[in-house]
């Protein structure tokens, strides 16, 4: 049982931070900018607590550190679906702020130029590969994982 409730403490602080940044921002006391600096901050800091406490509950617990060495396959395997699902997340992401700014200029010279169509697709095709190739990176992460 108490497993779970620290497993709450990092949850409550996180949802916590994100209520008092929304409050903050939309009462005009902080600036957008210095909200996800604060949310950032204490996202570190969480992070940062769960990695200490879960190396001190190690050190603390030889059986627990021997049960952890045994499941080392499974960690390497999550870990490596973790960096598959960056990879997809962030390119992915990239890859609509590309879109996002290339196909309105696209629309905008084509509708100018009628000879400008094939120019102005490549550029947003571009901004597509780079979530593709994302997505080419995180099929050969999981493929290796195993």
């Amino acid at each position: 049982m108490l497993e779970y409730i620290l497993l709450l403490v990092p949850v409550v602080f996180l949802v916590g931070s994100v209520y008092y940044a929304y409050r903050s921002v939309s009462l005009g006391k902080r600036t957008r900018r210095a909200a996800v600096a604060r949310q950032l901050a204490s996202f570190a800091i969480v992070g940062t607590a769960c990695l200490i406490t879960s190396m001190a509950v190690m050190a603390a617990d030889p059986a627990e550190a021997a049960k952890a060495a045994a499941g080392a396959g499974d960690l390497n395997k999550g870990i490596s679906m973790i960096a598959a699902a960056l990879a997809t997340g962030i390119s992915g992401i990239g890859g609509g702020i590309a879109v996002g700014g290339a196909a309105p200029a696209a629309i905008g010279a084509t509708s100018e130029d009628p000879k400008a169509f094939g120019k102005a697709l490549i550029f947003v095709a571009l901004g597509e590969g780079v979530a593709l190739y994302g997505l080419l990176v995180s099929i050969l992460i999981i493929s290796n994982a195993g």
